[in-house]
Formats: structure tokens, sequence, C-alpha cells
């Protein structure tokens, strides 16, 4: 029995018929496996980029945290610094005088600091010099509170006067230095003899 040319056709359409439907289920599967392994790569790229962010943080983290240490670290060695710094302009103004009563002025802020460092200056004082001192505090008349810190102490009766404040080791400073930054800014004058 011999096929017509109209059941050649339709057995060829479908074969077609059969043959697209089994494309399109291939290109179903392939593109489902597709995306999957897309998207395992992106979940694995993604934590991975997760993993490296939260490691930078991390890192930034702990950076912080030492910056923070040191920055309290330098803090607490300028208070201590400050501290005995206050302690040691006391004990040199004292020396500079020799006086058996003096008079210290210093800002209105600094009163308790000062008042605490004559306590425990005046001990030291009295060993080195193996005399007795009378230490008073200028309460009505204050240095300016516009200046940085430091003291003045002046003898009894108010005609010596040593200055230990910052700005006046800064002007006492500027003073020496002169020479040095004479020749740092207009060069060295070969006319020029002595270097004071």
């Amino acid at each position: 029995m011999a096929l017509t040319d109209a059941d050649v056709q339709k057995q060829i359409k479908h074969m077609m018929a059969f043959i697209e439907q089994e494309a399109k289920e291939k290109v179903e599967e392939i593109n489902s496996k597709a995306e999957e392994e897309f998207n395992i790569e992106k979940g694995r790229l993604v934590q991975t980029q997760r993993v490296k962010i939260m490691e930078y943080f991390e890192k930034k983290e702990k950076q912080i945290e030492q910056h923070k240490r040191i920055q309290m670290s330098h803090l607490n060695n300028q208070a201590r610094l400050k501290v005995l710094k206050a302690r040691d302009d006391m004990i040199t103004g004292l020396y500079q005088l020799l006086e058996p009563k003096v008079t210290i002025r210093c800002r209105q802020q600094d009163l308790e600091i000062v008042q605490a460092s004559v306590s425990k200056n005046i001990p030291v004082y009295k060993e080195a010099v193996k005399s007795n001192i009378t230490v008073r505090i200028d309460r009505d008349r204050f240095l300016p509170s516009d200046i940085c810190g430091g003291i003045e102490v002046c003898n009894d009766n108010g005609k010596i006067r040593v200055s230990n404040t910052l700005e006046s080791r800064l002007e006492l400073l500027a003073e020496q230095m002169m020479p040095e930054i004479r020749v740092s800014l207009f060069g060295a004058n070969p006319n020029r003899k002595f270097l004071d």
C-alpha cells in the first residue's frame, strides 16, 4: 500500500512537530540548567564578596580600635605631662626666687590644679632648699584666661616676678632664636661678626 502525498506530508508534519517539541523541551532543559548554574555561581560570588566585605570592615574596625587606643594613650600621656609641667613650673619659679614668702598668680580655671600642685611641691622645695616657704595663691588678680597656661611667682612685696607662662617662654625662645631665624630668612651676613 503506497502512501499518498497527503499521507507523506502528514507524517512529515507529525515528525516536524515531534522534533520541534523535543527541541523546545531541550531548550527549556538547557535554560533551566543554565539558570540554576547561574544562580549557584551568583550565590557563590555574592558569598565570596560578602566574606571579603566583612573581613575588610573587621580589619577597619580593628584599625579604628587600635587608633582609638593610641589616641587615648596620647591623651593620658599629655594629661600626665601637663600635671608634671605644672609641678615643674611651680618648683622652677620657687627656686628662682628663693624667697621665704611668695605669691602665685594663675588663670582662674587652673586654680584647683595650682592649689594641688602647691600642696605637693612645698615639701619638695623645703627638702631641696632646707628652709621654710609660705605660698599664697592670689585670688584677687588672676592671669588672663586667654593665655595657654602657666603661673607667675612674685616675692612678698611684688618687686621680683618670675613669669612661667607659655607666652613668656615663647617670647624668650623667639628672642634666643632670632639669629637663626634671621639666617634662615635672609641668609648669612658676611659682615656680621657676632651672632647674638
